[in-house]
């Protein structure tokens, strides 16, 4: 069984910044994605990233933050959102969308 698409969502602000949020269910868990997701939260503009969070093989749950990256510590799909999600808006400000 191939991995299944849960959540796709693509946000363009006024401004022309990008929010997108992919989540699929692996086939199965494994040692690198025990919690069975693969995902990927993008925020930035075309040709640059702000803010990501990712779990590609070899590096595990992890952010991208300007230029820096750090391990992410998994809770849950709805926390991984909330700390995107704010994320985003101490970058916008609080601006509206």
């Amino acid at each position: 069984m191939e991995a299944v698409l849960l959540y796709r969502d693509k946000y363009v602000y006024r401004d022309g910044a990008i929010r997108e949020m992919v989540i699929w269910r692996l086939a199965e868990p494994d040692s690198e994605h025990p919690h069975g997701l693969k995902y990927r939260l993008f925020y930035g503009y075309p040709g640059k990233c702000l803010v990501r969070y990712d779990n590609e093989r070899g590096k595990g749950d992890h952010r991208h933050y300007h230029e820096q990256e750090e391990v992410y510590n998994w809770v849950s799909v709805k926390q991984l959102v909330a700390d995107f999600r704010a994320d985003i808006e101490n970058l916008r400000g609080k601006q509206d969308e």
